[in-house]
């Protein structure tokens, strides 16, 4: 919207008309001209405004920063939930702590609200004989959402209660919004995500999914680090965006003058530090892919990869199920967790299904060999589903659409598929005695993939004729096969020792463990259409 077409529509608005004639007024005009009298929210930011230039007049400052807390409100639930009323009251000990008032009920000379800091929330009992006349009347112009600072002790409620008597409560930050009284509803879930600032405020499941999420990272850190791996870092601008069939994003270098791709994958980049002689290595960072948005889809995510040379793809089937169960331990403490509506998922080590790919077809998606086998039987089948075949596609990449179709929604429980044809895995090692397959899985659970990983392919005229095969079909029209990389060539003519590596989706994962339907609970800025 031009500023044009915004002076415009402020001049069609109905002006807000304020019941006080304070100079301190002009402080808010910026805010007022933009407001208009006749949407209800704004007459609720017209009373707010009222009050904050109460606040000013009484010569209090809206955003002083020079409180300082001395506890977490869950220190003090902890140490003092089970000391009763008696004891409480010989109790000297004082508090200093600050958050957001999330509830407010007043009966004349005496307040009751609830403080919502990082950790929990704690009644606090404000009374004018305490604070006194003039703190008192400062304090009635404060509102739910504002962020205030109070010290004093503790004592029981007779409803048994735990509540800090204030000695003194400060403005510290002036809420001009209300917070939402109601969040619920198909238009507020877009607006839990848009203004998750709110959402962590009000919601406290959001702000659990993330505690979660953090924990999660940190275990998954611990858990390599303790295995000798070594956190790095690559570039996520890249010449030539490798490690993955995807289609990227595209940019530009003004001062090089020159195009670069925003990373699909860090892999190529940590298997050229193997060349260089690092034996495990890992990196946690953000992937970008630009594709469609779903409930398991996200344009950027976040990936943890990690390489382990002198290892093969049936080691990381074992560390894999190590992993994902310290995880579980770490948020729900155990494996067994569970996840919508498939019930219970049980990830145990030892306990995890393990298919190669041929036999998922078979065992799981009903097909016989006869007919995943015959090319022209199942393109025209997967055409008449809707599905898009290019010229030049090979008998293994179509058969991967079958595998989508038949099997992958049906994978509930923790299953490897290993065996990939090769025909779809361009950086994968082959299968020695069958190269027609590779030494490859990928981990499904609930119905979709949760990780891929692969015995590396450290051949450099394998690998080069890999790469020649996926260009021919990017010519053919496909948008998402890989680029070739010459220097990644390169890096493996120097030798790069037998390795295996992995990628694991960690928004998937963090879905998984805090019962989250969609990805969109689990990031928290997922991307959405612009508000206009």
């Amino acid at each position: 919207m031009g500023l044009s077409t915004l002076s415009q529509n402020q001049d069609k608005k109905q002006k807000i008309k304020l019941r006080t004639k304070s100079e301190n007024v002009a402080r808010f005009m910026p805010m007022l001209e933009v407001l208009d009298a006749k949407d209800e929210l704004n007459e609720v930011m017209k009373s707010r405004v009222e009050k904050a230039v109460g606040i000013l007049d009484e010569g209090v400052s809206l955003f002083p920063n020079t409180f300082r807390k001395d506890t977490d409100i869950q220190s003090i639930l902890s140490k003092y939930e089970n000391v009763d009323n008696e004891e409480l009251e010989k109790s000297e000990d004082k508090f200093s702590i600050a958050g957001r008032i999330i509830s407010l009920r007043s009966f004349g000379k005496v307040t009751f609200l609830h403080l919502l800091d990082r950790t929990a929330q704690l009644q606090v009992f404000v009374q004018k004989s305490e604070l006194g006349d003039d703190a008192y009347k400062v304090f009635r112009k404060f509102d739910i959402g504002d962020i205030v600072g109070v010290k004093g002790d503790l004592f029981r409620t007779k409803t048994g209660e735990l509540t800090l008597t204030a000695e003194s409560i400060e403005l510290l930050t002036k809420s001009m919004r209300p917070l939402p009284e109601k969040w619920h509803g198909l238009k507020d879930v877009e607006t839990r995500y848009r203004q998750r600032y709110v959402d962590l405020i009000v919601n406290e499941r959001a702000r659990e999914i993330f505690k979660a999420r953090t924990a999660i990272v940190s275990e998954i850190r611990k858990f390599l680090d303790e295995r000798g791996f070594l956190e790095v870092e690559t570039p996520t601008l890249q010449s030539i965006p490798g490690g993955a069939t995807a289609k990227p994003f595209e940019t530009h270098h003004n001062a090089l003058d020159m195009q670069l791709f925003m990373r699909i994958a860090p892999e190529l980049y940590l298997k050229r530090l193997l060349v260089g002689g690092f034996e495990k290595v890992y990196e946690i960072g953000r992937n970008f892919r630009n594709e469609g948005i779903s409930t398991q889809h996200n344009p950027e995510f976040t990936m943890c990869e990690f390489y382990w040379a002198y290892a093969d793809f049936y080691d990381l089937m074992d560390l894999t199920e190590e992993l994902f169960a310290a995880c579980a331990r770490r948020v729900t403490g155990g494996t067994v967790v569970p996840y919508q509506e498939y019930g219970d998922i049980d990830l145990t080590p030892g306990k995890w299904h393990r298919y190669t790919f041929h036999e998922s077809l078979e065992v799981i998606g009903g097909l016989k060999a006869d007919f995943y086998n015959d090319f022209k039987a199942v393109e025209k089948h997967v055409k008449e589903r809707g599905e898009k075949v290019y010229d030049g596609d090979r008998l293994g990449k179509i058969q991967a659409k079958l595998f989508d179709m038949y099997v992958e929604p049906k994978l509930v429980q923790p299953t490897f598929i290993y065996e990939y044809p090769t025909d779809i895995s361009p950086l994968s090692r082959r299968k020695e005695g069958n190269p027609e397959v590779t030494d490859r899985f990928e981990l499904f659970m609930t119905g979709r993939e949760m990780a891929n990983a692969f015995s590396e392919l450290n051949d450099p005229i394998d690998q080069l004729g890999r790469f020649l095969a996926q260009v021919a079909e990017k010519e053919a029209g496909d948008e998402e096969a890989h680029y070739m990389d010459m220097d990644y060539v390169r890096a493996l003519e120097y030798g790069m020792p037998p390795a295996a590596g992995q990628g694991v989706g960690i928004d998937r994962l963090v879905m998984l463990l805090t019962n989250s339907a969609s990805i969109r609970e689990v990031i928290l800025f997922p991307l959405l259409r612009s508000e206009g």
